[in-house]
């Protein structure tokens, strides 16, 4: 069940460096339009084909990015964790949604609604420097995916969704084997054998819904290694 509301979340906002340069009347209608789109695991917060509304963060929870083929094949193409944003490419164009946005378990959305965004990108340098940044970061995601998909084994798979690419560095990981492995693309029961390998190898140790890393500096090196066989 979906709710709407349009309470703002001050801490997440105020934590944008390009909202403190922004000429007072401009940043009071950021702060006054935003609003949050909340829901259960399972749901689907955005769908493909609708129009575009607007910019999107994930506040709290974890969601996936998703399409699926005529014949009903499902494609996840990337995991957006709280405290990052989403959806720039889309919010730059002028077409309807591609993808479907579902959460993978309680999640909260922060909509700045396109007239706002676009309003932005024409007054803020600062603005336009920090999207930027964010659709470098998302190309080298979307890269290191397809990369992933043609020529990674299992292992190297689950490592590159373990790594700082996605995860900003973040040492302890609440995510649990079902939600890493629709973010990989792999069973459950794969995701958990790996990681029992890798808390073997004194990589990673488990617990209940956690993640935690233990050795990136070996996580790196056998994202280096390119699977021949």
């Amino acid at each position: 069940m979906l709710t709407t509301t349009n309470r703002t979340p001050p801490v997440f906002l105020t934590s944008q460096p390009w909202l403190a340069r922004l000429p007072h009347a401009l940043g009071a209608r950021v702060v006054n339009e935003v609003f949050t789109i909340k829901g259960e695991k399972g749901d689907a917060l955005l769908r493909a084909g609708e129009p575009v509304k607007g910019w999107y963060a994930v506040l709290t929870g974890l969601v996936k990015l998703q399409t699926r083929s005529p014949d009903g094949r499902l494609s996840v193409f990337l995991g957006v964790a709280a405290g990052d944003w989403f959806g720039e490419g889309s919010a730059l164009k002028s077409e309807n949604r591609r993808y479907e946005v579902v959460a993978l378990r309680e999640t909260a959305l922060l909509c700045l609604p396109l007239p706002v965004f676009d309003e932005l990108r024409a007054a803020s340098l600062e603005f336009n420097q920090a999207l930027v940044a964010q659709m470098n970061k998302r190309l080298s995601q979307s890269m290191a995916v397809i990369e992933a998909g043609r020529v990674r084994s299992p292992q190297q798979r689950v490592a590159l969704y373990l790594s700082r690419l996605f995860w900003h560095g973040m040492k302890r990981l609440d995510l649990s084997q079902e939600e890493l492995g629709h973010l990989v693309g792999l069973s459950r029961q794969t995701v958990n054998k790996v990681l029992k390998r890798f808390e073997q190898d004194g990589l990673v140790a488990l617990d209940f819904g956690r993640i935690t890393i233990l050795d990136e500096a070996a996580l790196a090196d056998l994202l280096a290694k390119v699977d021949c066989d």
